[in-house]
């Protein structure tokens, strides 16, 4: 299992506590430092079963800068989200959580950490 986080990040430090509190086998991924490939964010979506979009932080000065609300949210554009997610990983909703099932999660509530453990 491994989760991607920014330590600043509440909900991180939230997910990390009760990955803790449960006793749980886990590698952390501080995302920003450690970014992410194109090909990585593929597979975490994958995992996920989402679009770029949907794990985008849209509020974020860069996103405004780049003008993300705007975009076209469909598969022609998926690899304009995916390439700007590399390129700005405070981008990229956190924490995110791979299960060991192959499968992951989107860990911003204690119930979403407790689904990734069930995994």
């Amino acid at each position: 299992m491994e989760i991607w986080i920014n330590p600043a990040c509440s909900k991180c430090r939230s997910a990390l506590s009760l990955l803790d509190a449960e006793g749980a086998d886990y590698t952390v991924r501080r995302y920003l430092e450690d970014v992410p490939s194109v090909e990585e964010i593929r597979a975490v979506l994958d995992r996920l079963g989402l679009e770029p979009w949907d794990i985008t932080r849209t509020q974020e000065a860069e996103a405004k800068e780049l003008g993300v609300r705007e975009w076209a949210k469909d598969a022609g554009s998926r690899e304009r989200w995916i390439t700007a997610l590399a390129s700005h990983p405070k981008l990229i909703q956190r924490p995110i959580i791979t299960a060991q099932d192959g499968s992951a999660v989107v860990a911003r509530t204690d119930e979403a950490v407790r689904d990734a453990l069930g995994r």
